[in-house]
């Protein structure tokens, strides 16, 4: 198998832990970077595509042809934004690049991470739990061949990874400790950067029986 990947999020600690799995793995032969800036890495596998409209891929979607799957990874904090800002980062970012990416590969698999306490009925009072159930609800209902849910809970990041997001860099910093804990008290509530990664290159390959992946189904994935 020869796998062909498109990555969002892959500055941040979730897309570059994906990416650098997809990159070492020997049946992904191609991966794509969509971004906003350069990666700064350089690998054969390895093409990036500088954007800076989220909104609208009609000039470029020829350099979005012929892929496999797309993992959206890119995400923002809530904190400090208003609901509508945040859902312009968060769901209308998301959805327009699904939509093109579905019309232009439409046996493609689609992945998406959202988070443990994403809200599905999307009327919860926690803002970016409605929003992020209004995006996965959207995804899985948009007509991609397969569609995976990734709520990861809590992630222990590996080689070198640190998060873009202060206060969750500072959490890693001081209080690791906490989350390997949480590791040994309860394996199925924790993860990390590189199961996720695995997980979804394997769920492209031989799909999976639920559409929303909790900690222990991507654990499981990633053997």
């Amino acid at each position: 198998m020869s796998l062909k990947i498109i990555i969002t999020g892959a500055s941040g600690m979730v897309g570059k832990g994906v990416l650098l799995e997809c990159l070492d793995h020997p049946e992904v032969s191609k991966v794509l970077s969509i971004g906003r800036t350069p990666l700064e890495i350089d690998h054969a596998k390895l093409q990036e595509l500088i954007i800076t409209d989220f909104l609208d891929y009609s000039t470029v979607a020829d350099q979005l042809k012929a892929y496999d799957a797309c993992y959206l990874c890119m995400g923002v904090s809530a904190g400090g934004l208003s609901e509508e800002k945040y859902k312009v980062l968060t769901y209308d970012y998301t959805m327009a690049l699904a939509k093109a990416l579905l019309q232009l590969n439409p046996g493609m698999t689609c992945t998406y991470v959202s988070g443990e306490g994403t809200d599905s009925t999307e009327k919860g009072r926690t803002m970016w739990a409605r929003v992020k159930g209004k995006t996965e609800n959207d995804l899985l209902d948009l007509g991609f061949k397969r569609a995976f849910m990734f709520r990861p809970g809590i992630i222990i990041p590996l080689r070198g990874i640190k998060s873009k997001t202060k206060l969750y860099q500072f959490f890693y910093d001081y209080f690791m400790w906490l989350a390997k804990l949480m590791k040994v008290l309860s394996p199925n509530s924790v993860v990390n950067t590189t199961q996720i990664g695995l997980a979804m290159i394997n769920v492209t390959k031989r799909s999976f029986e639920n559409t929303i992946l909790r900690p222990r189904d991507i654990i499981s994935l990633s053997d």
